[in-house]
């Protein structure tokens, strides 16, 4: 048997599962808010939605959960740049990106390794600070959302989430870490989407 992984937004996850069955056969079942699918082949999938969905009890209301996200605030960062969005309803309500430039890692050692490290520490803590002020403007106004999605770099998120400005953030519940380029437009734009897709674990026969 072989095992892979893959994505499918809400739009195609219908007819995704009803090809699983045409070709494999065998029943579908909800554990712990993902669905199961097995075969009667050996072949099995399970669907692990981007937000709980506890409340679930067949196939078919997994993909009405899927297909209906919750109110969201995003906070995307990366060493690149970064972005505030709320997106509600399937599309992206008000969003906001910056960029700022943090450098990478020198090989470079003695005096010139510290004065770089330290320039470098201090374009990070810019970028947090930015970062942070544009989710205030972007996000605060606009509670209350049902969950905070991130997504890019982890630390540098923690770091934005931590600033005192956005401690009303820190009370909503965490909803999905999303793997994401450098925050422009495009990835805003995209933003919908991605809150709709579901991860697949397949084992085929």
């Amino acid at each position: 048997m072989t095992s892979r992984t893959v994505s499918v937004p809400a739009q195609r996850l219908a007819r995704w599962i009803d090809g699983f069955h045409e070709r494999h056969g065998g029943s579908s079942r909800i554990e712990s808010g993902e669905l199961v699918l097995e075969g009667s082949d050996g072949a099995s999938a399970r669907l692990r939605p981007p937000f709980a969905a506890d409340h679930v009890d067949s196939a078919q209301g997994f993909v009405d959960h899927v297909s209906h996200p919750p109110r969201c605030a995003v906070v995307l960062v990366r060493r690149g740049g970064f972005a505030a969005a709320i997106v509600t309803d399937g599309r992206v309500e008000a969003s906001d990106a910056g960029r700022r430039h943090v450098q990478g890692r020198t090989a470079a050692g003695g005096w010139s390794q510290q004065r770089f490290a330290r320039r470098r520490q201090k374009q990070a803590d810019e970028l947090v600070d930015a970062a942070a002020a544009y989710a205030q403007d972007v996000v605060l106004p606009r509670l209350p959302v049902d969950f905070v999605v991130t997504g890019g770099d982890r630390t540098l998120v923690q770091q934005v989430l931590a600033d005192q400005r956005l401690k009303a953030l820190r009370e909503v519940p965490a909803g999905p870490h999303l793997a994401v380029p450098d925050p422009r437009r495009d990835v805003i734009a995209s933003l919908p989407e991605l809150l709709m897709t579901v991860r697949i674990d397949l084992i085929d026969p």
